[in-house]
């Protein structure tokens, strides 16, 4: 969802605050809980609540585009958005994206105190697509980070968007597009191909 149809709300946090060191993200660090931990240290060294960042939250807007496309995808396929956010961070955003079906974790917080998170399962992007390839779907993904190249590899079809050179870099198997435009038409291009499963 971040950096794909929506701004990476970290980024937007450490803007907001004044703490350059939130805006560390998956496309930095590829180890999600070393990034979580000191994502939490710093929150609490700064005092900062989860009720200060629902509030930035709720100031940010999809992407430019990022709506359009997302509305186009779902008349032509079923859209599930696997994110490593959180469900306390997500629904001012998604109500924006006239609610498509996320994935996501879950933070643990105590009087408005984030103290930890809880992921839904390890894996929990690569583990979903394996899991609609047992249902006998097609799957096409797309993603920006270190973070999403599981879920790229495991997919029928992987694309990056939006991708850092690093990322792109190490992951040149994956074709890497600049805007929502390229992306859906590789999308097409993918879905007029014969398969096996169905589409999704």
């Amino acid at each position: 969802m971040e950096g794909v149809l929506t701004p990476e709300i970290w980024i937007a946090v450490a803007e907001k605050t004044g703490i350059p060191e939130l805006r560390r993200t998956t496309r930095d660090e590829p180890d999600y809980d070393k990034l979580m931990r000191y994502r939490i240290a710093i929150l609490d060294q700064h005092g900062i609540k989860l009720s200060d960042i629902q509030n930035v939250i709720g100031t940010l807007r999809p992407l430019s585009g990022g709506k359009e496309f997302l509305d186009e995808l779902r008349t032509i396929v079923q859209v599930i958005i696997l994110s490593d956010t959180f469900e306390q961070f997500a629904a001012p955003l998604l109500r924006q994206l006239n609610y498509p079906t996320l994935l996501c974790h879950r933070l643990l917080v105590a009087d408005d105190r984030i103290t930890g998170y809880q992921l839904r399962i390890p894996e929990q992007k690569q583990r979903a697509v394996a899991a609609l390839k047992l249902l006998n779907y097609n799957v096409i993904s797309a993603g920006d980070s270190f973070n999403d190249t599981a879920m790229l590899t495991e997919a029928h079809v992987g694309f990056l968007i939006h991708a850092p050179e690093n990322v792109k870099r190490q992951f040149p198997q994956f074709k890497a597009v600049e805007n929502h435009a390229d992306l859906m038409r590789m999308i097409k291009a993918t879905l007029s191909q014969p398969t096996e499963g169905g589409p999704f």
